[in-house]
């Protein structure tokens, strides 16, 4: 790929892969924080289990593109780290379907944020990409589903705990873009 291709850059797509490692080392971190509060035997932790699962997958694939492309990671990680982490055990002890309710929030952003890097990727030669972005949100739509008939919207105060959330996933979407 040449350095710059309508409008695209090198470091366009290292961003790109950057953001999105970030993003699922937090979505893997949020599961971990829920289980650790839910157990396995609480309302819905197979399907949290399930979820969780599919972001390791997510993860472990944009692992190894950032080693096989030399992408620096975001220096945040440590900070994603606890952050997830609380993010979802919070959830969790707020109960079932405060911890659906945030599934919802971060899948509603992260459908958006992929949804635009597929659009500008319509011009790139990206294939494996292209097809990875494309495969995993099918899969963060299927955790949005799960989440929204789980009860999502039936937790109290639902508008504003997605409202915070969603704003909290847009503000580290940006930040990992660049740091």
């Amino acid at each position: 790929m040449s350095e710059t291709k309508l409008g695209r850059t090198r470091a366009d797509i290292a961003s790109m892969i950057r953001v999105n490692q970030a993003g699922e080392y937090g979505a893997a971190q949020i599961y971990k924080g829920q289980l650790a509060v839910m157990g396995d035997h609480a309302p819905q932790s197979s399907e949290i289990h399930h979820m969780a699962e599919q972001e390791q997958r997510h993860l472990d694939a944009f692992d190894q593109m950032i080693a096989e492309r030399g992408v620096r990671p975001t220096a945040l990680q440590p900070f994603w780290k606890i952050a997830g982490y609380a993010l979802g055990a919070t959830t969790a002890a707020m109960g079932p379907r405060a911890a659906m309710a945030c599934t919802a929030a971060v899948e509603t952003e992260i459908d958006q944020h992929y949804r635009e890097q597929l659009d500008a990727l319509e011009t790139e030669s990206e294939p494996e990409l292209t097809r990875m972005i494309a495969e995993f949100r099918e899969e963060e739509l299927e955790h949005k589903a799960t989440a929204i008939a789980s009860g999502a919207e039936d937790t109290p105060g639902y508008p504003v705990l997605s409202a915070a959330i969603r704003l909290g996933c847009r503000f580290a979407i940006g930040l990992s873009k660049r740091i």
